[in-house]
């Protein structure tokens, strides 16, 4: 099913309903798909042509989703950018994906040189270009990864492949009934594979937030009566602080679902304090969302979940052999989720996709009973005197600390041991600890050699482009200050 043709049908089945909603302005499912019809045909009026690239940088907004979904039902290929990008990071992608067109919104046009600034939305009018033929399986959107460990690459969907990967996240969470809040930003792929898209295929009501704040997620929820809502932990936590800070009325919401990053199990205990729902975590990648998922009303807090159905989940070993449950291996998958492979990169392509089967680069252990625990990244893992230490795992521990806010956790190069853990922490707000205090928490939780070297006191962690804790930033900051990497570390330990 293309995803232009459920939109169609959503419009002739209940034409009248709110579609999608952004800061005052609103649209039903028929002005929608009219005015995608709309922008469809003035794209081809321009002289783009079947699988031209057609880059979007914008906030979360309507006008995106009717340029996103005009590009699908033009046959063109959709590149939307992060609005938190910086001009050669967009220059970048601009070029890499050889983008036709450039529509930007008139606060981040200056970044984009020869930007179409994006105005009012096109009007029906003449036109002898036709709409084309559009296969399910022709590249519809390059979401481009956030780029942590090397260029940003640009991962293919297709129209079945995004809507495979949504279907998944709708038993037990999305309904046609339900309001639906995309806290992040429709470049990202969880809003758009967790909120949007499934929000669509049900039929349901989606509303948009322009930038992140929890403040503003919270007055959202209550203004508008959301029942659904997807964010990455990072967003959570915020939104969790603000509500014991200044509550809100958030009766309506009855699923939050979340992703892109380990939710500790402090944070799901508080989450089921204050909203009385169980986070329903899953774990997934730009390449392909969700790669597992806590199936409803059997959440284990902690975990990614189990795999979904149609999808198959192995986890193997450095030699590709299957581990048997309760060790720890990367996992690998075949679903109809699967990206098709990297725009332009073939050598990515092929490390991505090997025999059929996509190499994820998550270290997972899977228990007796198919769910599926994070232990980290294949290139992030901690190794001490040959011994692995998951980032995730030490990170869980200094989140059980009553003061901690936000935790990071990355190997120091060390003479002896080869690497050593050291953890930046930020504190919630009126809250006090020190490293010792700390230190003496994780030792209750973790073997010793697990236990951080040291500890180093943020206001703020940097964050990635989707919010992440960027952990690659802290270890370039480690390396980079001769004041940080003290020697008492090595003298102590």
């Amino acid at each position: 099913m293309l995803l232009n043709e459920l939109l169609t049908q959503n419009a002739q089945r209940h034409p009248a309903k709110v579609a999608v909603i952004a800061g005052e302005h609103q649209m039903t499912f028929a002005q929608l798909d009219h005015a995608v019809d709309c922008m469809a045909h003035d794209l081809l009026d321009r002289g783009l042509q079947h699988g031209d690239r057609v880059a979007i940088h914008a906030y979360s907004s309507i006008e995106m989703v009717v340029l996103m979904m005009g590009a699908f039902r033009a046959g063109l290929i959709a590149v939307p950018m992060n609005p938190r990008m910086k001009a050669p990071e967009i220059a970048y992608v601009l070029e890499h994906s050889g983008a036709r067109v450039c529509f930007s919104e008139p606060a981040l046009a200056p970044l984009v040189n020869g930007a179409e600034v994006i105005g009012a939305l096109p009007d029906a009018k003449e036109t002898s270009t036709p709409l084309p033929l559009v296969s399910p399986d022709d590249p519809a959107i390059l979401l481009y990864t956030s780029g942590t460990t090397a260029r940003p690459k640009g991962a293919i969907h297709t129209q079945r492949t995004l809507f495979e990967g949504a279907k998944t996240m709708m038993p037990g969470a999305i309904t046609p009934a339900d309001i639906c809040l995309a806290t992040t930003q429709l470049s990202h792929a969880s809003a758009l594979m967790c909120v949007y898209l499934p929000g669509l295929i049900q039929g349901a009501t989606v509303v948009l937030l322009r930038s992140f704040n929890p403040a503003a997620v919270l007055d959202l929820i209550e203004r508008h009566a959301c029942s659904y809502m997807f964010d990455l932990p990072a967003g959570l936590q915020q939104i969790v602080e603000e509500q014991v800070s200044t509550p809100r009325n958030i009766s309506s919401m009855r699923s939050i679902s979340a992703g892109g990053d380990s939710v500790p199990v402090a944070l799901h205990r508080r989450v089921l304090d204050l909203f009385r729902i169980e986070v329903r975590e899953g774990c997934g990648m730009t390449e392909v969302i969700p790669t597992a998922y806590n199936p409803p009303g059997a959440v284990r807090a902690g975990s990614m979940g189990t795999a979904p159905e149609g999808f198959s989940l192995r986890v193997v070993d450095e030699r590709g052999n299957d581990v048997e449950p309760g060790e720890t291996g990367e996992l690998i998958l075949r679903s109809p989720a699967n990206c098709i492979g990297y725009w332009n990169d073939p050598d990515a392509t092929t490390k991505l996709l090997r025999h059929g089967w996509l190499h994820t680069g998550d270290l997972v252990m899977c228990d007796e009973d198919g769910y599926y625990w994070f232990k980290g990244r294949l290139k992030q893992i901690i190794i001490r005197g040959g011994s692995n230490i998951s980032p995730q795992e030490v990170e869980e521990a200094l989140y059980q600390h009553p003061a901690v806010f936000e935790a990071g956790v990355v190997g120091l190069p060390d003479p002896k041991f080869g690497e050593l853990p050291v953890a930046f922490v930020s504190l919630r707000e009126g809250h006090h600890s020190s490293q010792d205090d700390l230190l003496s928490h994780a030792r209750t939780m973790l073997s010793e050699y697990k236990v951080p070297a040291k500890v180093y006191f943020m206001d703020a962690l940097p964050k990635g482009l989707t919010g992440k804790v960027d952990r690659r930033r802290l270890r370039d900051m480690l390396l980079a200050n001769a004041e940080l990497l003290d020697s008492e570390i090595v003298s102590r330990v």
